[in-house]
């Protein structure tokens, strides 16, 4: 893992595509910016683990239907990522 420090309205950049920038900082809570192209899907870390857990849950409950259930969340979720 990298880690670097950032001022308010610095950013990093990733990939050449990708550019995270830190907005503003109020106490415990940082706002930050994501500039990708629409290719790159970009999600927030707890929502992919909800996501995730729901679907291995629906995998237990229905067997093989728990797939089918993964690929439209996914589906889904891609068109949630980028305004």
């Amino acid at each position: 893992m990298l880690i670097l420090t950032r001022k308010a309205e610095q950013g990093i950049v990733i990939d050449g595509k990708v550019i995270v920038r830190l907005l503003s900082i109020d106490g415990e809570r940082v706002k930050i910016g994501i500039d990708a192209p629409r290719s790159v899907s970009v999600l927030r870390e707890e929502l992919l683990v909800e996501v995730a857990g729901e679907n291995q849950a629906a995998r237990v409950q229905s067997g093989t239907q728990g797939g089918r259930l993964h690929d439209g969340l996914t589906r889904a979720l891609k068109g949630l990522d980028r305004p």
